[in-house]
Order: structure tokens, then sequence, then C-alpha cells
């Protein structure tokens, strides 16, 4: 079966979206740091704590998981600081 859309692994990171997990104070000094990049293709990564397991049994009607998908959680400020960044669709 063809996906409506796949992720592209050859894509390489272009700009962060927002600020770093540092200016933000969300960063303790180790290698845990939440962020949001746009890919060169437009795509975007989210770097966050992967809570599929905990969130899967809980999700809203209609919100699925495909076997190879994480639902990650990001700081909300991360994403309000990105969201100058982000166009307009």
């Amino acid at each position: 079966m063809t996906r409506a859309w796949e992720a592209d692994p050859s894509a390489l990171f272009k700009r962060r979206l927002g600020k770093s997990a540092k200016e933000l104070g969300k960063r303790d000094g180790r290698d845990d740091c939440p962020d949001i990049w746009q890919l060169d293709n437009g795509d975007i990564a989210v770097i966050g704590r992967d809570l599929t397991a905990v969130y899967r049994p809980r999700l809203p009607d209609g919100v699925t998981l495909a076997p190879d998908e994480r639902l990650v959680i990001i700081p909300g400020s991360m994403l309000s600081a990105a969201k100058a960044d982000i166009p307009d669709a």
C-alpha cells in the first residue's frame, strides 16, 4: 500500500525553527535538548521525548500511529518561539 506521504531519509537539516533549547532555558547542560528543524525538502524534524507508549492507549478518536511512527513531546514554549519561522499554509 502506498502512503500519501513518506519521509525522505536523504533530506538534510536546513534551519532551526524558533529558538534553541538553551535560549529558552530548556537545557540543563546534558545532551537532552528538544528542537525543531526545517529540512531542505520543506519537511519538519522534531526532537523531543518519545512518549508513544504512554499516549498510544489514550489517543483521540481518529488519531492513529503507524508502527514506524513515534509521538514526541516538546515544550510548548519551543513551538511558540517557532511560530514566526513557520509560514502560513
